[in-house]
């Protein structure tokens, strides 16, 4: 099936209790045993597993081509199932645009589990290598990365990596449907549900597909089962119903993003756009080779640092002024005072999560913000 056809009917089966289209929200906290003490229709206690969270992970593994999926109630309990995975001794190679939820779990929580990490610019391919350790297991690679929006060669990073025996994982989360990193050498793909595959800002999730249903996942599945951060039913369901619209809102949020971004690149009052379907963007021959599309985010400079950039926010009407993205309304935040002390945010950025308003409206409402 091509990709709008899958994204459709992944996950999705008539109810044969009732003939219902629209699949049942399964509430139930427990199931019933057998009469010997069996579980023959697959589903124990809702922590272990559940119809609505087995469908979620069913489908968005088909969509991304994977074996299995294991969902969590957010990104950041994803991520951090990904690394209790891994034992302590082991070392972490960080891209040091990552974001920085994940940045942080790892310099605050998992250096004291004696998790080891570097935080190298993975664009940068002798870095990537002069990194290397005897005990490096992982590679967290994210393109575009957030905020600065720098590409990662998917398929050089994924090669070394696979060179020295260790995973790679691409955080995918601001790139679903129009790249592809399985199909570059990654074995693991993350993404934040919250943000596209749910699409309307409504529900929090998080979610790994494994390339294959090997050793290293099956430990991932562990702490899913033992940790308990898992979504709830109706979580999985609001994701797995947005996952429906996903290829088309991901082509709608691109062409917004590149048309905004063209204008605000000929914009007096900015100073710099980070956006990768920018020709004068450093990675945008890359971008071109394992992206369909460029992305509905994109990163501004504003002339005159801090104060002017929150200026421009305070100014917008269309745009609210929000974290996240992802949704069908477009969002403005200043990046660096999100992430507070430590940013390596510069100063005068603001990040834009490009909705599915009119890019001329869109355009309009930036000019006279930046005026």
């Amino acid at each position: 099936m091509r990709i709008e056809t899958l994204a459709v009917h992944a996950g999705h089966a008539i109810d044969p209790a009732t003939g219902a289209v629209s699949a049942p929200i399964h509430l139930s906290t427990t199931f019933e045993r057998d009469m010997e003490g069996t579980y023959s229709r697959g589903f124990m206690y809702t922590r272990n597993n559940n119809p609505n969270r087995q469908a979620l992970e069913e489908g968005v593994s088909a969509l991304e081509g994977g074996a299995a999926a294991a969902a969590f109630g957010s990104g950041t309990a994803a991520a951090m199932a990904l690394f209790q995975a891994l034992a302590p001794g082991d070392h972490v190679l960080a891209h040091v645009d990552a974001y920085y939820g994940t940045t942080r779990l790892l310099r605050d929580l998992f250096l004291r589990w004696k998790l080891e990490t570097d935080f190298i610019d993975m664009s940068d391919m002798a870095a990537v290598k002069k990194a290397l350790r005897p005990n490096t297991k992982l590679a967290w690679m994210e393109t575009p990365s957030n905020p600065l929006l720098r590409i990662v060669d998917l398929a050089a990073v994924a090669q070394i990596i696979r060179d020295v025996g260790a995973i790679s994982v691409c955080d995918n989360t601001w790139a679903p449907i129009i790249q592809r990193p399985f199909n570059l050498g990654s074995d693991l793909i993350l993404h934040s549900t919250t943000k596209y595959f749910g699409g309307h800002c409504d529900v929090l999730g998080g979610i790994i597909v494994g390339k294959i249903e090997n050793e290293f996942f099956q430990r991932i599945r562990s702490v899913q089962y033992s940790g308990g951060a898992v979504p709830s039913p109706f979580d999985c369901w609001l994701i797995l119903r947005g996952m429906r619209t996903l290829p088309w809102r991901m082509r709608a949020h691109c062409e917004n993003a590149a048309k905004v971004a063209d204008f605000l690149a000929q914009h007096r009052r900015v100073k710099r756009v980070h956006y990768p379907g920018l020709t004068s963007h450093p990675g945008h021959e890359i971008a071109r080779k394992q992206m369909s599309m460029f992305g509905g985010m994109l990163s501004l400079e504003v002339k005159g640092g801090r104060d002017a950039a929150m200026k421009v926010a305070a100014k917008t009407i269309i745009f609210t002024r929000a974290t996240s993205l992802g949704g069908v309304e477009s969002l403005i935040e200043h990046r660096a005072s999100i992430e507070g002390p430590g940013t390596t945010s510069p100063e005068g950025l603001l990040r834009l999560s490009i909705g599915l308003e009119n890019a001329d409206d869109l355009i309009e409402d930036l000019d006279q913000a930046l005026t």
